[in-house]
């Protein structure tokens, strides 16, 4: 039998998810960003989980309080997707016995600072030992039915499009975990998008709100791992034709002579939304929210990079637990 290192974290969830009995109508189904069950009259109780633990999920340099707070971001991020506004957040602590009074003081307050950011409370959890640091948290919301944006929507001849520009926090890790130095002015921006990330919950309650979304998905797990995910579940393809490259990223990666392709599509962590949009209400949604337009759906189920008339394979990887550290990124 293969150890879990070997399998990753996406076999790993199928192995769990066959071993499930589905409730009947699921109203969203597994592996979309958030889960749900009905509570009547067209509503939904939105509900999402996301660990955080010390050695995977936080660098060098970033603070219990950014710790805790990118917790509670990592959830919020999901709900941007979805397209959901969060209410309520639980937070389960495991704490290694070397934290001291000060310590959990500022993981408390990264908590509420996480969610009050995004309009949400703290309203209760579970304090446990560990021998790593572990801020596990569960998300609430209600939405109505017919509002949720799922990731098996889109369409042939849709457009796909994001929230904004990507590789930072990969250039960012390769600072903070790999040591490379840069202008203290490039460093503190990079640098800054890994301590301090942002959810996209404004853009994606406004995008919810046009109609105009036939697909969503938060680019945690990269902009590359996230198209494969939309196409899987709508069942279509794409073809990229503009990466949408931070320009920061373009001198980190000439600096040094670093593939800025691999940055920008492999990296992870952005939490950006990586949406599809009817090609008629476009005009309409980026009225609403700034989007950059990135390529289209197809019906063919292949997703490649077309630029300078080569077209190139996109490659179905980004950041994965138990496949994917800190020191590889």
């Amino acid at each position: 039998m293969k150890k879990a290192e070997t399998l990753g974290e996406r076999k790993i969830i199928d192995i769990i998810l066959k071993r499930l009995e589905p409730m009947p109508q699921m109203p969203i189904p597994f592996g979309d960003d958030v889960s749900a069950f009905d509570i009547g009259s067209g509503s939904l109780a939105v509900v999402k989980t996301d660990m955080l633990v010390g050695k995977t999920d936080v660098p060098p340099q970033m603070s219990l309080w950014q710790a805790a707070r990118k917790a509670a971001i990592m959830n919020i991020s999901d709900f941007a997707a979805k397209g959901v506004k969060p209410a309520a957040l639980l937070a389960s602590l495991g704490l290694p016995r070397r934290l001291t009074g000060r310590d959990i003081e500022e993981i408390a307050s990264g908590l509420n600072a996480g969610a009050r950011e995004y309009g949400a409370y703290v309203i209760g959890g579970d304090t446990n030992e560990a021998t790593d640091l572990v801020i596990s948290c569960a998300l609430f919301g209600v939405a109505g039915r017919n509002r949720l944006i799922l990731r098996s929507g889109a369409e042939p001849g849709d457009i796909v499009a994001v929230t904004g520009s990507f590789g930072k926090t990969a250039a960012g890790l390769r600072i903070l975990v790999g040591g490379m130095s840069t202008t203290e002015r490039l460093r503190k921006r990079l640098v800054d998008s890994v301590l301090m990330p942002k959810a996209r919950l404004k853009e994606g309650l406004a995008l919810a709100r046009t109609g105009a979304v036939t697909a969503s998905i938060d680019s945690s797990d990269g902009l590359a791992w996230s198209l494969h995910e939309i196409a899987k579940a709508s069942h279509i393809g794409f073809v990229i034709d503009t990466l949408p490259l931070a320009d920061e990223v373009k001198d980190f990666a000439e600096t040094f002579n670093i593939d800025p392709f691999e940055l920008c599509l492999y990296g992870g962590e952005e939490y950006e939304l990586v949406v599809t949009v009817k090609p008629t209400l476009f005009a309409k949604a980026k009225k609403k929210v700034p989007l950059t337009r990135i390529g289209r759906v197809t019906k063919e189920q292949s997703l490649v990079l077309k630029t300078n008339k080569r077209r190139i394979p996109i490659e179905a990887r980004g950041w994965e637990h138990f496949k994917t550290s800190l020191s590889k990124s």
